[in-house]
């Protein structure tokens, strides 16, 4: 899978971009990561910040953040 989604279960800002990436029939992962900000070491190490969504796109070479940045990607690159 090109595409990874890291989440967190119930927040607000993941469910946009997956509902998104849903609405556009893109295939992706999710990686659901840990509540607390201090066991997010593998978020940190892709998007140097702790904080999700975080996207993954290995076929354009594109990891971001901000879930209104990675809508926006999702509706102009990927759908």
């Amino acid at each position: 899978m090109s595409v990874t989604l890291y989440a967190l279960e119930g927040c607000p800002w993941c469910e946009n971009v997956h509902d998104a990436l849903e609405e556009h029939g893109i295939e992706y992962d999710t990686v659901w990561v840990d509540a607390l900000h201090s066991e997010r070491d593998e978020v940190a190490r892709l998007s140097n910040q702790r904080a999700v969504p975080v996207l993954v796109d290995d076929a354009h070479g594109v990891t971001m953040a901000e879930s209104a940045n990675i809508v926006e990607y999702v509706e102009a690159t990927l759908a």
